[in-house]
């Protein structure tokens, strides 16, 4: 009988993929730890922008940025103060919460998703029907939200897009955070979080429909916010390495991608983003599409999927052009105008680029 093939995770969290380099920190780590950390500040740091360490292991860069951001974020996590991650889309809000929660606790699954149906219970705790009716209330039928087992445990909790949590479930956090206590009024107990325990929130403030935070909430946060890649260079840096990275978790079977098509595309989205070209000569209608580094990865995701099965497995124009139509054109009447005015004042007149420009008027079409 032939055994069945376990299965292989999609995508592993961020302390199961970088068991071996959070291994080597804690060994090499020989610095002060806050009361409940895995590893220092210094070594949190490492774990996330990289680099090489006394040991001779090279660390990985999990987040491409300014290097002060990252160590203002870990500082405010080692006081009693919770971070908020303020930033709009693919800022790798979520990317750094994930990596600061695995280096911190080497948990970051303790999440809070934040959606407009969110409840109180996701936050503070909810109840086993079944027991409380045959039982009443009891601690063996109360079921932990993340935010109590962090305090229980002395972990990082995720909260994200606490703006897309409603109003009066947002301030569910007010006590936790100040008191750093979940009260159980029908237990007539509380839950009081060990040390090691904290809150890392992030937000999006480009999404419509938002619910804003009460002065009282925001006052218990330090806000650290991330501001879109500073260069084309280290935009493509970053596109490159989650494409790389994600190429190999998907087992897409295509060629790496060529520096220079990523370049194109990282520069399509900074000029549309910015609404002027690289050189600043033109100005240029914005379309209502964030086209942020994300969005710049899923294209070229798309792309190399598009190669590896309906092509030679090269990155071409025309498997880059649907995934970029798409990424531009969200509105159908404002944004196809956005596009193509310009593919036909940029791209058409751009040395070297009328190949990607046939290509986009084609998917256009």
């Amino acid at each position: 009988m032939t055994a069945t093939p376990s299965p292989t995770i999609l995508r592993a969290h961020a302390e199961q993929a970088r068991a071996d380099e959070l291994a080597v920190l804690g060994r090499i780590d020989d610095r002060e730890r806050p009361p409940g950390w895995r590893l220092s500040p210094w070594a949190v740091v490492t774990f996330v922008l990289g680099g090489r360490v006394a040991d001779g292991s090279e660390i990985t860069p999990k987040y491409i940025g300014d290097r002060r951001l990252v160590e203002i974020a870990v500082a405010t996590l080692a006081t009693d103060r919770a971070l908020l991650l303020l930033g709009v889309p693919g800022t790798a809000k979520t990317w750094l919460s994930e990596h600061l929660a695995a280096a911190i606790s080497a948990d970051s699954t303790l999440l809070v998703q934040g959606t407009a149906g969110t409840g109180e219970d996701s936050i503070r705790y909810g109840w086993n029907y079944a027991r409380l009716l045959a039982e009443g209330p009891s601690r063996a039928a109360l079921v932990p939200s993340p935010t109590m087992v962090g305090m229980e445990r002395g972990a990082i909790v995720r909260v994200e897009e606490l703006t897309r949590i409603p109003s009066d479930v947002q301030d569910a956090l007010i006590t936790v955070l100040s008191e750093k206590a979940l009260p159980i009024p029908e237990l007539g107990e509380e839950v009081q979080a060990v040390q090691g325990f904290n809150v890392i929130a992030t937000a999006n403030n480009r999404d419509r429909g938002v619910n804003e935070l009460s002065s009282a909430l925001k006052r218990r946060f330090n806000t650290v916010i991330l501001p879109l890649p500073s260069s084309v260079a280290e935009e493509v840096e970053i596109v490159q390495r989650r494409v790389t990275e994600m190429g190999r978790a998907l087992a897409i079977p295509a060629e790496a991608p060529a520096l220079e098509e990523i370049r194109r595309i990282v520069m399509i989205f900074r000029e549309l983003r910015s609404g002027q070209t690289e050189d600043g000569k033109n100005k240029l209608k914005v379309p209502s599409a964030t086209l942020s580094t994300a969005e710049a990865i899923a294209v070229v995701n798309q792309g190399l999927s598009l190669a590896a099965h309906f092509g030679d497995g090269r990155l071409s124009p025309r498997d880059i052009a649907a995934g970029l139509t798409g990424a531009v054109v969200r509105d159908p009447v404002q944004d196809a105008a956005v596009w193509r005015e310009y593919l036909e004042t940029v791209m058409k007149e751009r040395a070297g680029w009328r190949d990607l420009y046939k290509a986009c008027r084609e998917a256009a079409d």
